[in-house]
């Protein structure tokens, strides 16, 4: 061995050391954590299903999906309430028709199972119930519905639209411009599947915003709180895919976060409440208009600032848990104790 080396091997070594040590301070070890996430096909049954069979087989699949199987036929699928029966006719329709039977083999193919989301939602919630024991994980449903809605959450279930999930090169998806733009479809991929079902599942079932949270301050600090929730939940996720940012999107963000702040200070942004004014730094877009040249900004960068906020308001005060944070609906002390000064 050459002695020389000995002293470059050791500081290499104990470097290693502490650079574990950190991360197991940030990144809990969730491994002996007991979830198993099934996501139930109800895609599958429901193409599976022919119109001469609806009579028969769509009381059991009423039974067997409830509160989802309602939502889907009265408000997704626009057949009809189930309540009565009347809504078979409707169903047999849309069952025949041509281009139902094409998405649903387009989906059948993309999705011949769906290991690698289970095994990615699986990890997610783990990590929820590492941070909150006693929550009771949502109902995991797949669906397509002609590209109505993508992760609709209801009553004990969240639905994965699979349909809005077959990649941003999917055939499907330029006849679909007027309706929903390519700044949205890109992100139309499988690996949008896990953090669109657990922002939602915040969002909807664990931190519902509050109506009478209306100035931009506070929807910057809401939505940075659920950003940071991603952060914890998902800590080997992309940042780009956690806000739905491309790289480029992200990398503009980072680069000009100073001059996105000043801008918010000097038009006296932060505590404004009319929301036909600040709804454009908050709403998704192919950019936010007013801020850089040439439309290259990112969109809802309102959203970008409160999640940096977020972070710095976490690190200058590390005594405070992911669930006081969560819990705290004082924006300004949020803001203040942050020391939020980007350079």
């Amino acid at each position: 061995m050459n002695l020389q080396r000995c002293p470059q091997i050791y500081l290499i070594f104990l470097t290693s050391i502490l650079m574990i040590a950190c991360q197991s301070k940030t990144t809990p070890d969730v491994s002996n954590i007991k979830v198993s996430t099934s996501i139930e096909r109800f895609d599958k049954e429901l193409s599976a299903l022919t119109a001469d069979q609806v009579s028969v087989k769509a009381p059991q699949l009423k039974q067997k999906y409830g509160h989802f199987y309602a939502d889907f036929m009265d408000k997704i699928l626009g057949v009809g309430d189930v309540s009565d029966t009347s809504y078979y006719q409707q169903l047999r329709i849309v069952l025949a028709n041509k281009d139902y039977r094409e998405l649903s083999a387009e989906v059948n193919q993309k999705y011949p199972g769906m290991e690698k989301v289970q095994q990615d939602l699986t990890e997610a919630f783990k990590h929820v119930r590492y941070y909150y024991p006693k929550q009771k994980l949502p109902r995991l449903i797949s669906f397509f519905s002609g590209f109505s809605v993508q992760t609709p959450v209801g009553n004990d279930y969240i639905g994965i639209g699979l349909d809005m999930f077959l990649g941003a090169d999917s055939k499907f998806y330029p006849a679909l411009r007027q309706s929903i733009p390519e700044y949205i479809s890109r992100r139309f991929t499988p690996e949008n599947i896990t953090p669109r079902v657990i922002e939602g599942f915040a969002r909807e079932d664990l931190f519902p915003a509050k109506d009478g949270d209306r100035s931009l301050l506070s929807k910057m600090i809401y939505n940075g709180k659920i950003l940071y929730f991603l952060d914890a939940t998902m800590p080997d996720l992309a940042d780009s895919l956690k806000i739905g940012y491309s790289s480029r999107q992200m990398e503009w963000s980072k680069k000009f976060e100073p001059q996105i702040w000043a801008y918010f200070l000097q038009n006296d942004l932060l505590y404004e409440s009319d929301y036909m004014k600040i709804q454009k730094y908050l709403a998704d877009a192919p950019f936010t208009p007013g801020i850089g040249e040439n439309s290259e900004s990112a969109p809802k960068l309102a959203v970008f600032i409160g999640w940096q906020i977020v972070k710095m308001y976490m690190n200058k005060n590390p005594e405070i848990t992911l669930q006081q944070l969560m819990t705290d609906s004082d924006f300004q002390k949020i803001l203040t104790r942050s020391k939020y000064k980007p350079k």
